[in-house]
């Protein structure tokens, strides 16, 4: 395998004009009457989702033809894992919510180099926050640095599946539950702007609905990790990860760890309950 000849920084560009064209096709059909049906998974899917999906195929691969290609609504093609560099895609994150017409959802883009997130872009256009980050080069929000603001002298505010809700209030964790975003990679990043002090995913979410997120949160300083195995690998023959915490206050790690490992296990162990992530 030959070292690619853009830079990081490079292909963050090229994420960011991708995702803005994105977002405007994918607006087209927000809030509109809409084909939609449900995937074997029974997560929903819509016209718009394979729309979008196309679109970034084409123009992503157009600009880089090396590199390999990972998106929720395409078929997998396994010559992804001889690529240095990998595209991973979720053309709508929050589908549920975009078909609810609710506005908090996602065009999620990230370039994954030997398994580790380099650029990332978590775009929400129609709340007009465009989230991105490059590898060893910070985090942003609109092109401003992501900043943390610290909600004072309030309980910790996080969103929670019923299951680890209910295991973190046995355990006496003082905190506030919600609010829900559909998007996985929305509700993850506000923990980097302090809108929420943590976010937790069940056993289940796919590369491509974390790794612009996780690219994102860390390049902010915001802890995040399976709670079994560390910071997330990504563009592995399996691309399903186990239960995710990230946490802006890590005071609250190990009740929130502790909840998700009860609920969902780790891999030598046997997790109650395996529901797909949200």
């Amino acid at each position: 395998m030959t070292k690619p000849p853009t830079s990081a920084k490079e292909d963050l560009e090229l994420l960011r004009s991708c995702a803005v064209a994105a977002g405007i096709i994918a607006s087209s059909y927000f809030r509109r009457e809409l084909k939609t049906w449900t995937k074997e998974n029974a997560s929903p899917v819509s016209e718009a989702d394979i729309v979008v999906d196309r679109y970034l195929a084409a123009a992503l691969l157009a600009a880089r033809p090396d590199y390999g290609w990972l998106s929720e609504e395409t078929a997998d093609n396994p010559s992804r894992l001889s690529c240095t560099r990998v595209f991973v895609v979720d053309p709508i994150d929050g589908t549920r919510g975009f078909i609810n017409g609710e506005d908090s959802w996602t065009v999620c883009l990230a370039v994954v180099e030997n398994g580790v997130p380099i650029a990332g872009v978590v775009f929400a256009p129609a709340r007009n926050e465009m989230y991105d980050a490059v590898k060893g080069g910070g985090a942003r929000l609109n092109a401003e640095p992501l900043v943390r603001r610290r909600r004072a002298g309030s309980a910790p505010l996080i969103p929670a599946p019923g299951a680890v809700h209910q295991e973190m209030q046995a355990a006496g964790l003082d905190y506030v539950r919600g609010p829900a975003y559909p998007s996985l990679a929305y509700r993850l990043v506000q923990v980097a702007t302090g809108k929420i002090d943590a976010a937790v995913s069940r056993r289940g979410s796919q590369d491509w609905d974390i790794a612009a997120a996780a690219l994102i949160l860390d390049e902010a300083g915001i802890n995040f990790s399976d709670v079994c195995t560390g910071f997330p690998v990504f563009n592995k023959r399996d691309v399903r990860h186990g239960a995710l915490a990230a946490l802006g206050d890590m005071s609250l790690q190990p009740l929130v760890h502790a909840a998700l490992i009860k609920v969902y296990g780790c891999p030598s162990e046997t997790p109650l309950s395996q529901p797909m992530a949200t």
